[in-house]
């Protein structure tokens, strides 16, 4: 019962009081009814479609990214040899470091002249670009580092996975003179379709949930070339004080969020040996 309160109170009624405003024109002091066109309004507005495209974009380059390295990481670690233990330490170690903390350290690797990046770069002779001033390099720039906290992330969900492979299926596999591009193709990674799916799931969600990377390093600039919806939300609720607005972008998210569930559970479900 205590656990349906909060359900309702943080998760449903937030839900159905956004979808309420969002027929509303509100600036928190005044409200109008306005109906559909808020809807319509947001649909046309170009910079919304912009930060649409950037995070549709974000997704779709560090989620299979993020995946591969968890697993390719994870089934390296997995062998019982020395210092597997520090290897998974290392892997893991970005997740628990805040996400603030994170911003700042990727902030002074992207530092112009001085961070590391162009410091290791200016050995070569190369000219760096502004990681985060040039609106063709910023947002794959919060790629990478976005790459680089994940991965450690979903390591851990897949090493999870790998130990509990029943090892009789392998020796089988070894006796029957399998290779190990053929194992992995026809036993491990069928075997991990349910963790993939469970992976999948938590990466989309995050690559449209990002914020504090962003208020720290970038404020969604140069010219809306890093800006997320997540983001984009924030700013227009509470520095534009347009909660109509906002509360339409939200149903947008949560839209997008639950679309693209149905969507991984509706082509991947039956791939899935549970």
């Amino acid at each position: 019962m205590p656990s349906l309160l909060f359900l309702g109170l943080f998760t449903f009624y937030p839900i159905l009081k956004s979808i309420y405003w969002s027929f509303y024109s509100s600036d928190f002091t005044d409200k109008t009814f306005v109906g559909w066109d808020q809807y319509v309004r947001v649909f046309q507005d170009d910079i919304f479609l912009k930060v649409l495209k950037n995070n549709v974009l974000l997704a779709v380059c560090t989620v299979p990214v993020s995946i591969f390295l968890a697993m390719y990481v994870a089934i390296w670690v997995n062998n019982k040899l020395r210092g597997t233990g520090l290897l998974r330490a290392l892997f893991f170690y970005p997740t628990v470091i805040p996400m603030i903390a994170i911003a700042n350290i990727w902030l002074f690797i992207y530092t112009p002249s001085y961070g590391l990046l162009d410091k290791f770069i200016s050995v070569f002779g190369i000219p760096a670009p502004h990681w985060l001033g040039d609106p063709n390099w910023v947002l794959f720039s919060m790629m990478v580092m976005v790459i680089w906290k994940e991965a450690g992330f979903f390591m851990i969900f897949y090493l999870a996975g790998l130990q509990n492979l029943l090892k009789e299926v392998y020796e089988a596999a070894a006796i029957e003179g399998a290779r190990p591009l053929q194992t992995f193709r026809s036993i491990t990674f069928p075997l991990l379709m349910p963790t993939t799916l469970f992976v999948m799931m938590i990466a989309t969600t995050n690559s449209f949930k990002m914020v504090d990377h962003l208020y720290v390093m970038t404020k969604g600039g140069p010219n809306n070339a890093s800006n997320l919806l997540l983001y984009h939300i924030y700013e227009t609720a509470f520095s534009f004080w347009d909660m109509g607005k906002a509360s339409v972008l939200t149903i947008v998210l949560l839209g997008i969020l639950l679309s693209v569930s149905i969507l991984y559970y509706a082509f991947l479900d039956k791939r899935i040996h549970y």
